[in-house]
């Protein structure tokens, strides 16, 4: 099974930045589209960004105007930027398809703390 595999987070002071990717060779985000989710201790997961196959672009409300999703020319990488950050960011932060998900990956830690 292809395993989706996020990466780029860390710990950041609030007001710095990030940049996840998640990558998933072959698997056509450029097609099936893109959803960011994100999962605070104790809360479910929810969806922070995503962007359908046409290319419409759609945000949290909390996020919108920091968080920008996007994905390379060849489709097969997702990317979060994510500037502003807040501690109420802090999760693991997870990628997978908007159409025909896959199976999870394991998600990256992104703590907001000073």
């Amino acid at each position: 099974q292809v395993q989706l595999v996020e990466s780029g987070g860390g710990l950041v002071q609030p007001g710095g930045s990030l940049r996840l990717s998640c990558a998933a060779p072959g698997r056509r985000f450029s097609v099936y589209g893109a959803v960011w989710y994100r999962q605070a201790p104790g809360k479910q997961r929810e969806v922070v960004a995503k962007f359908t196959g046409s290319g419409i672009t759609n945000y949290a409300d909390s996020v919108k105007g920091r968080f920008t999703i996007s994905r390379d020319n060849a489709g097969d990488t997702v990317y979060l930027q994510m500037n502003s950050l807040k501690p109420e960011d802090t999760a693991v932060y997870y990628c997978n398809r908007l159409l025909s998900p896959l199976t999870w990956g394991q998600g990256t830690q992104v703590t907001v703390s000073s």
